[in-house]
């Protein structure tokens, strides 16, 4: 019951502010351009992110006790959902974007979220804030661990736009998302497994969980809303977020959202080897491919929701061992998986 009625409320307020959404948006302007991307449908409801933002942080603000951590977590989210938007409206330059998740990723590690070590999954610990450099700053001081610290913000800026790379199919971002935050709260309440009390990360973890759930209604294909950047990047934040706080989940997340975070990466190489920005969309990322190899959306969904639900699965049940041995199998399935894709894809153009 602890957690059952904050996941109710935040479910049922996304659900009227979503039902909200598609009587005054389209009264308000806030539409897709379909005819921009090329396709034959009429607008609908667009800048769903901010629905999810709003749901989210009330939610947050009610069930939780405010201190700096969820400072930190609502002004980076709000930084990052503000960029968003704008880019949705009306086009941003890609290295502010960049710019504005890096100052997000300060305001987190100014918080006191930060990841401070990483567990060897052979025995011991990675320690990444042995070297501290205190300073002053308007009467208060700090330590920067620059090691850690920038570790942490490469963190946030990845998950970020993983999520954004994502926003390729309705309700892919949302339907992932929820899969990655019910896992890192079935992680959080097991019991014997941590250190420190984490209540206040299940309680994170839910309330993105019955957010994501309940916009998921609207989003999933065919979508009545779509959540645009101004949603995938905050869901991609409060994600990395949550796989640093209080202890830290990185390896869970990173199974859990492996083949998005893998598919990302690789994207980002590609376009560099091809001496194309790594900021500029195209098609080529692997639910596209999937599409191109002939599933419908409904079956890309399902399928990309399947392998985060089986990593998902690895990451609570088993040791760090035996995640890492997940972590190289799941490097194996990318390989395999988008060979596969590329070669029916091939097939179906000819």
């Amino acid at each position: 019951m602890e957690f059952i009625f904050p996941a109710g409320i935040a479910f049922g307020l996304t659900v009227v502010l979503s039902l909200l959404a598609l009587i005054f948006f389209p009264k308000w302007k806030l539409m897709d351009r379909p005819r921009k991307y090329g396709l034959k449908r009429n607008p609908i409801p667009y800048y769903g992110g901010l629905i999810i933002f709003t749901a989210f942080a009330i939610s947050v603000l009610v069930f939780t006790n405010f201190d700096k951590h969820i400072a930190g977590l609502l002004l980076g989210g709000f930084m990052i959902m503000g960029i968003g938007f704008l880019d949705d409206r009306f086009g941003v330059n890609p290295f502010i974007r960049l710019a504005v998740q890096f100052l997000a990723g300060v305001v987190i590690v100014l918080s006191g979220i930060g990841i401070n070590s990483i567990t060897n999954p052979l025995g011991g610990t990675f320690v990444l804030d042995q070297y501290k450099i205190p300073f002053e700053f308007n009467g208060i001081f700090y330590h920067l661990t620059l090691l850690a610290d920038l570790f942490t913000i490469l963190w946030v800026i990845l998950l970020t736009n993983t999520m954004n790379f994502l926003d390729g199919i309705d309700g892919l971002p949302s339907g992932v998302t929820a899969i990655a935050a019910f896992t890192i709260f079935l992680l959080s309440t097991r019991s014997g497994i941590h250190y420190g009390d984490q209540t206040q990360v299940a309680m994170l973890a839910i309330i993105l969980f019955a957010v994501c759930l309940a916009f998921l209604i609207f989003d999933f294909s065919p979508a009545r809303m779509l959540m645009g950047d101004t949603g995938s990047t905050f869901l991609g934040f409060t994600l990395a977020i949550l796989a640093i706080f209080s202890g830290g989940k990185i390896a869970t997340t990173f199974l859990v959202l492996g083949i998005p975070i893998l598919d990302a990466l690789w994207v980002i190489i590609r376009r560099i080897l091809q001496k194309k920005s790594p900021m500029k969309g195209d098609l080529k990322h692997l639910h596209h491919r999937f599409l191109i190899a002939g599933l419908t959306k409904r079956q890309t969904l399902l399928v990309i929701y399947a392998f985060c639900v089986a990593f998902g699965l690895v990451a609570v049940y088993t040791g760090s061992l035996m995640k890492l041995v997940a972590v190289f199998g799941l490097l194996f399935l990318m390989v395999i998986v988008g060979g596969v894709v590329v070669y029916w894809g091939k097939r179906n153009r000819i």
